[in-house]
């Protein structure tokens, strides 16, 4: 399933792993903490979708994240990842039930098993949406994320600059994991 999907056919499927870090502020306890986490995700394929003469092929996703041995995740998505082969075009659009909205882009060959998509506050292709206390209390400035494809295991590096009130400068909440296919 490499051909209309391009790079992102080689993750369909669900996805497994219990080594992810998340580097974060934590208010509970006032500061930076690093903490490991499970990660489930599934993604599903569909396509296309036409836009006039565009042909976009997706994944339809969700993820879950959960510390220890928490009973619910601390973090969820859904969304898309699109593939347009006409142009090399990767888009990941998410929401995120904190009101935030992400749709970050890229350009990688259909055979890549590497690529980076990014985007902004107020980009003009690739931007970030959020609500009006996050605006004011934890701002997302931009977000980049590498992925790498590796048979039966993808991996993630990615790192959200937060304008946050406890901070003067920017802070770097930075995640990643690498997971297995289990379906």
């Amino acid at each position: 399933m490499t051909d209309e999907w391009g790079p992102l056919g080689p993750l369909v499927g669900d996805w497994e792993a219990a080594g992810g870090l998340d580097a974060a502020f934590s208010h509970s306890k006032g500061e930076v903490l690093q903490t490991p986490y499970l990660e489930k995700v599934t993604f599903k394929p569909f396509g296309p979708v036409d836009n006039g003469d565009q042909h976009l092929y997706g994944l339809d996703y969700k993820t879950a994240m959960w510390r220890g041995d928490e009973d619910n995740p601390f973090h969820t998505e859904v969304g898309y990842w699109l593939w347009d082969g006409a142009t090399d075009e990767i888009l990941r659009g998410f929401v995120v039930p904190r009101g935030i909205t992400v749709l970050a882009g890229g350009t990688a060959a259909a055979d890549a098993t590497s690529f980076t998509l990014h985007a902004k506050k107020g980009g003009d292709l690739y931007t970030i949406g959020e609500n009006q206390y996050l605006a004011k209390n934890a701002s997302t400035l931009s977000y980049e994320v590498t992925i790498t494809i590796t048979g039966d295991t993808w991996s993630y590096a990615e790192t959200t600059m937060l304008q946050m009130k406890e901070f003067a400068e920017p802070f770097a909440h930075t995640d990643h994991n690498t997971l297995r296919r289990v379906g």
